[in-house]
């Protein structure tokens, strides 16, 4: 059990001891109490020492926890609370305490509706219930899709991740004309530009697979789990998106914004790497140091005619064809614009 944990049940434990008033408790006594409480919390033989109870009642005293508990030492062996009515779970709450606990039910209730969150409902209905704040409106709101379709997956796919379970998924992709069945050993859940993706290997290559097309998951009981230890942070470092080659280095991404949208690029960066390599009054020359992938494509269009790729050069003449594709387009556009 960790130490944290023990320190929990001393606590619960000296508190019913100091506020019992039919009892008289010597450091001894309060010792013996907490040997006891672990003991049968464990179920095995704990023995607290004195040095350890001494610094929980001077933790307790103190403003570390915020117990400041009336903890006093009466005909020089025996220890109470002075105040027969204080416990530690009768702590009161200052009006700053109340504004942070009511910006973050705020922002807990955005999460509600959402899957993983279903458990929660109880207990942000008790947190808005004890701060008085059913009745206020949210002030951050979070950008989310309820309706995504693959959400019903995260649950199932969370706990194969927890407990090490092999899954049978079959899946569909948008090119394939009929679904497949692929064995995977999960390894993370990542979520980008409001879509959800299950990070899996194969024993050989690690890939991503769309919660949303998923169509069905199964345990695989006899397959051995191989827990590949992937860190997100290191995994995405030199991606934009999800999308992550195992054999391609990143390169220099060199491009020009004007100076309408160069703000918004500065301020919110394209990707961890991002450096000014020039500025004039036109616009700015910005380089990152990634991946070339379709994420990264589709970030750099949706700029339109407000940013330029100039390096590399293969990844500049594919998106040349890419806006002249879609000039043709509105070229060879027929409609009826009568409405």
């Amino acid at each position: 059990m960790s130490s944290n944990k023990n320190a929990l049940i001393r606590y619960k434990t000296l508190d019913k001891c100091l506020k019992n008033k039919y009892r008289k408790y010597t450091l001894e006594d309060l010792i013996d109490e907490c040997s006891e409480a672990l003991f049968e919390f464990e179920g095995k033989e704990s023995f607290v020492s004195k040095r350890t109870v001494q610094l929980d009642l001077q933790n307790m005293r103190s403003e570390k926890f915020g117990y400041e508990a009336p903890i006093e030492v009466y005909e020089r062996k025996y220890y109470r609370y002075s105040d027969p009515e204080y416990s530690i779970h009768n702590i009161s709450v200052n009006e700053s305490d109340l504004k942070a606990m009511n910006n973050a039910v705020q922002i807990l209730k955005q999460f509600k509706d959402f899957s993983m969150f279903k458990e929660m409902n109880g207990v942000i209905q008790k947190l808005e219930d004890s701060i008085h704040s059913t009745n206020q409106k949210s002030i951050i709101h979070l950008d989310k899709n309820e309706q995504l379709k693959g959400l019903e997956h995260i649950d199932a796919l969370y706990d194969a991740i927890l407990h090490k379970k092999v899954l049978n998924i079959t899946y569909k992709s948008f090119k394939a004309r009929q679904s497949d069945s692929y064995i995977v050993h999960p390894q993370l859940l990542k979520e980008f530009n409001n879509r959800w993706f299950l990070i899996c290997s194969n024993k050989q290559y690690v890939y991503n697979l769309a919660l949303d097309r998923m169509e069905n998951i199964q345990t695989e009981e006899k397959i051995d789990y191989i827990d590949m230890n992937l860190d997100g942070d290191e995994y995405f470092k030199d991606i934009v998106g999800v999308s992550v080659s195992p054999t391609m280095a990143p390169r220099n991404v060199v491009f020009f914004v004007d100076s309408s949208n160069a703000p918004y690029v500065k301020t919110k960066p394209f990707h961890a790497s991002q450096e000014i390599v020039s500025e004039s009054n036109e616009g700015t020359i910005f380089k990152i140091c990634v991946q070339l992938n379709y994420e990264l494509e589709r970030l750099l269009l949706g700029f339109g005619e407000c940013l330029v790729v100039h390096k590399p050069r293969k990844l500049r003449l594919r998106l040349q064809e890419k806006f002249k594709a879609a000039g043709k387009n509105y070229e060879n556009l027929v409609i009826d614009d009568e409405d």
